[in-house]
């Protein structure tokens, strides 16, 4: 008797799907492969930003610090402060260069 066979429902069902729905499920796979492709985009783009805000406050901290550096380049080298320290701390004077012999100070 043919009415007596037994088939399992989800076996049934995914056949029907098969048989009668492939564009839908091809469709479904897209949807579902594309929004996993989106979450991830999302999430790889906020890793990205949150890196190039950290980069820019450590360049905007070097900046700072280089800048700081030049004041400090630019007061050491300044040819009077210079001129002046070796005067009165160093006793240096200026030489004279048509005098042969160079007196040493012990």
């Amino acid at each position: 008797m043919i009415g007596n066979e037994r088939h399992g429902l989800v076996r049934v069902i995914v056949e029907d799907l098969l048989r009668n729905a492939r564009l839908p499920l091809l469709l479904l796979v897209a949807v579902l492969v594309s929004a996993i492709f989106v979450v991830t985009t999302a999430h790889e783009t906020r890793l990205l930003t949150a890196e190039r805000e950290r980069l820019l406050l450590e360049r905007d901290a070097l900046d700072i610090e280089w800048r700081n550096l030049i004041l400090e380049e630019n007061a050491l080298g300044d040819h009077s402060r210079v001129e002046r320290i070796a005067t009165e701390k160093l006793s240096m004077g200026h030489v004279d260069p048509s005098q042969e012999n160079i007196v040493v100070k012990p």
